[in-house]
C-alpha cells in the first residue's frame, strides 16, 4: 500500500475515535443535567391542588379535592329580561342590599307614555260606564272590580314609594328609618290585592254578563296592567338580600338578556360554603355530614372547620375543562357543596383544598 494513502486511513481511526469521544462527554453531561433537575423538582414543595390532580391522602383524610370559597347562597348573577339602554346603575361593590331593591334602571321614556295614555283610556272609558245604571248584582260586581282596580293601583304606588325611598338613602337622602313604613306599606297593599282579587272571582261567578261599558273599561283596565308590567321590567331589583359583589354595567351601554356577562352579581355572605370538585372515583367514599377540613394558600397553617352538606347526583368535567367536545382523558368529578362553620378571614371565590376526615379519624 502506498506511503500516501496509509496516512490517510491513519487520519481517519484518529478523527472517528475523537468524535466518540465527544459524543461521549455529551452524552454524559446531559445525564448529568437531567438528573439535577429531577432532584430540585423532587424537593420543590406541593402547592394548591389543580383540578383532576390526585394526592394520595394519608391515614387522616379520606379523599382530598380542590374547591373554591363562594357565598351561601351561591353567586347570584343577574341580567336584564329585556334590551333597553342604562341610564343609572344605583348601587357599587361591597353594597348592602335588600330583596326587591332597585339596581339598575334602563331607559324608559316611550313606556311612561304608555302608561300616560293607558291612565286616560281608562278615565275615559270610566266616565262611559258610570253614565250606565245598573242594580243587584250588576252593581256589586261593579264595586268589586273597582276595589281590585284600586288595589292594583295601591300597589304600584307602594312599589314607586319604597323604589324612592331606597334610592334617596342609597344617595345620602334618607335613612333605613324611611324605609320600614314604606316596606309596611308596600306588604299590605300584596296582602289587598290578593283579598280583592279572591272576592271579585266569588262575585263573578254569581253575576251576569257584564254590559259593553265594563266590558270596555275591563280591556282598558287591562292595558294599563300590560304598560305597568312593561315599565316595571325597566327596573332591575336584587333577587335576594345580601351584598353586590360585581358591577359590570356602566351608564349609557346596553343590557340585554343574551348578555355573556351578567350586570351584577349578588351573593349573602352572612355564611360562605366550599364548593368542592371531588374525582368520580372517590363520590362513593363520601358522605352528607362528614366533617372537612379546609386550608387556603392565602393562609398557611390555618385550618377552616366544615361538613359536607349536600353531593351532586351527577357526574360531569371540571369547572378548567376546555369547552367544546369531551374526550377520553377528560377529568371527571362531583361538586360537593361544604359549609364552614367559621370562615375567618376568607373571602369569595379564593381557591382552597378540603380534606375529608375518615369517619375513625373524625372521633375524638
Amino acid at each position: 500500500m502506498p506511503e500516501v494513502s496509509k496516512g490517510l486511513l491513519w487520519r481517519a481511526r484518529v478523527m472517528l475515535r475523537q468524535r466518540d469521544g465527544v459524543l461521549t462527554v455529551v452524552g454524559l453531561v446531559g445525564l448529568a443535567v437531567v438528573i439535577v433537575v429531577g432532584t430540585v423538582t423532587m424537593m420543590q414543595p406541593r402547592t394548591a391542588l389543580r383540578v383532576g390532580e390526585r394526592r394520595e391522602p394519608d391515614k387522616a383524610w379520606q379523599a382530598v379535592a380542590p374547591g373554591r370559597i363562594e357565598p351561601l347562597s351561591g353567586e347570584i348573577k343577574v341580567t336584564s329580561v329585556v334590551v333597553g339602554r342604562v341610564a343609572e346603575v344605583l348601587v357599587k361593590p361591597n353594597a348592602q342590599v335588600f330583596a326587591g331593591e332597585p339596581l339598575i334602571r334602563l331607559q324608559d321614556d316611550e313606556l311612561q307614555a304608555r302608561l300616560v295614555a293607558a291612565d286616560a283610556q281608562v278615565a275615559m272609558r270610566e266616565r262611559a260606564r258610570d253614565d250606565q245604571k245598573v242594580t243587584g248584582k250588576a252593581s256589586d260586581r261593579r264595586r268589586a272590580e273597582d276595589a281590585l282596580n284600586d288595589a292594583e293601583t295601591d300597589l304600584f304606588n307602594a312599589r314607586a314609594a319604597l323604589d324612592a325611598s331606597a334610592v334617596a338613602r342609597r344617595a345620602g337622602g334618607g335613612s333605613d328609618a324611611d324605609l320600614g313604613p314604606a316596606r309596611a306599606a308596600l306588604a299590605r297593599a300584596q296582602e289587598q290585592l290578593k283579598t280583592r282579587t279572591t272576592a271579585l272571582r266569588a262575585m263573578e261567578e254569581a253575576s251576569p254578563l257584564p254590559s259593553e261599558a265594563d266590558a270596555l273599561l275591563k280591556s282598558a283596565r287591562a292595558e294599563r296592567l300590560v304598560a305597568r308590567a312593561a315599565a316595571e321590567k325597566m327596573t332591575i331589583r336584587a333577587p335576594i338580600a345580601g351584598t353586590v359583589l360585581q358591577v359590570s354595567v356602566r351608564v349609557g351601554e346596553t343590557a340585554m338578556p343574551s348578555a355573556a356577562q351578567p350586570l351584577l352579581v349578588i351573593g349573602d355572605l352572612s355564611k360562605l360554603r366550599v364548593r368542592a370538585e371531588l374525582d368520580d372515583s372517590d363520590v362513593g367514599e363520601i358522605k352528607v355530614g362528614q366533617p372537612v377540613v379546609v386550608r387556603a394558600a392565602a393562609f398557611p397553617g390555618r385550618e377552616f372547620a366544615g361538613k359536607v352538606t349536600a353531593i351532586a347526583p351527577i357526574v360531569g368535567a371540571a369547572s378548567t375543562a376546555p369547552r367544546g367536545s369531551r374526550g377520553p382523558t377528560d377529568v371527571e368529578i362531583v361538586e360537593v357543596l361544604i359549609d364552614l362553620a367559621d370562615r375567618g378571614p376568607l373571602v369569595s371565590g379564593i381557591k382552597v383544598d378540603a380534606y375529608f376526615r375518615r369517619a375513625e379519624a373524625a372521633k375524638p
